[in-house]
């Protein structure tokens, strides 16, 4: 069905507010469970899970569509440039919730996050939509279409973790590159493409690790990308299988101290197994980073967490614990601990 200009850009404020609505609304819960308790974790995991899927990943298809129309014109470059701008700022917002050390930090960086998010969405709605609409050459209708379009194919890819590894061994999936014109997305491609003919070469835990290590780098500024890496290590790690993840004892240890008892009954489960795929990882990592020097949590899982592993050895190595207690084929039972720090 073909749709006018004037309801593109309605399509476009309705989107903004549900946007803003869903951001306000897991700050709210957020900030009820400032307490820093399980709910907490939660809630913050919540928030980082939407905002990751849904908002950053919104920014990205704009930013590819209805900002480069409007940049076009002389008279809105500058904002559009600072408008780009503001989504970095978000995505490192999204990057301090996560690593936030308490309740107290979180809530405050998210009441930062979502202050941004209103007050860009207001702009977006103001300064750029309506030149937009009100110029005859430039087609609003097509420009969300494209929106659309882009948005799918990256929660398409998100959704691919569930069957990473029933095809081949290589990092993308054929179709699923909607920045296929963006020099970023198209190295990071080769990038993952090496990695699938590295595990092909019968180097598993060297393509891994590089997909981990591409992973790590877009993880803030590129999310979309950051989804389809998880994907790739996903499928790298299942053509890999006859492999152990090989973390050097330097690294295991590193910080650490003894390891963990990881009897102690006061440690905390987080259960991922009913979370949407593109949600877990997400999920995981928010819990970490909520976690105090000498603790940990218990993580239960449907599958071998290797790819999870990969990733923490990526961005956190030598700060991290991990203690397997059962390895399917059911269940996946892994301790994951923030080491004690080091008293001088």
């Amino acid at each position: 069905m073909t749709i006018t200009g004037t309801e593109a850009m309605q399509a476009m404020l309705t989107h903004h507010a549900a946007l803003v609505e869903g951001v306000d609304r897991r700050i709210d819960a957020l900030r009820s469970t400032a307490d820093g308790g399980s709910g907490h974790d939660t809630a913050r995991a919540a928030l980082l899970a939407y905002v990751a899927n849904e908002v950053l990943t919104h920014a990205v298809a704009e930013e590819r569509t209805v900002y480069r129309a409007a940049a076009a014109k002389a008279e809105l470059a500058g904002t559009v440039a600072g408008m780009t701008e503001e989504h970095r700022e978000l995505a490192g917002l999204v990057e301090r919730l996560a690593t936030a050390a308490d309740g107290r930090a979180a809530t405050a960086t998210a009441a930062l996050l979502g202050s941004l998010f209103t007050a860009h969405v207001a702009k977006e709605n103001e300064l750029i939509l309506p030149p937009l609409a009100d110029d005859e050459e430039a087609d609003l209708a097509g420009l969300l279409g494209e929106m659309h379009r882009l948005i799918e194919a990256e929660h398409r890819a998100g959704d691919e973790q569930d069957a990473a590894g029933r095809g081949g061994a290589g990092g993308t999936s054929p179709g699923a590159d909607p920045g296929s014109d963006d020099a970023t997305a198209r190295l990071f491609r080769l990038v993952l493409d090496g990695a699938g003919q590295l595990v092909a070469a019968g180097q598993g835990d060297h393509a891994c690790r590089l997909a981990a290590e591409a992973w790590a780098a877009v993880r803030t500024g590129r999310p979309e990308l950051a989804v389809r890496a998880t994907a790739a290590l996903h499928r790298l790690v299942r053509a890999a299988t006859a492999e152990p993840v090989a973390v050097s004892p330097k690294r295991r240890s590193a910080g650490a101290g003894p390891t963990p008892d990881v009897r102690t009954p006061d440690v905390r489960t987080l259960d991922v197994r009913t979370l949407a795929p593109a949600q877990r990882h997400e999920t995981i990592f928010a819990t970490y980073g909520a976690l105090q020097p000498g603790s940990g949590f218990m993580l239960l899982n449907d599958h071998d967490p290797k790819p999870l592993r990969y990733q923490f050895e990526a961005e956190h190595a030598g700060r991290f614990t991990w203690d397997v207690l059962e390895a399917g084929p059911a269940i996946w039972r892994v301790r994951i601990g923030r080491p004690a720090e080091r008293l001088p």
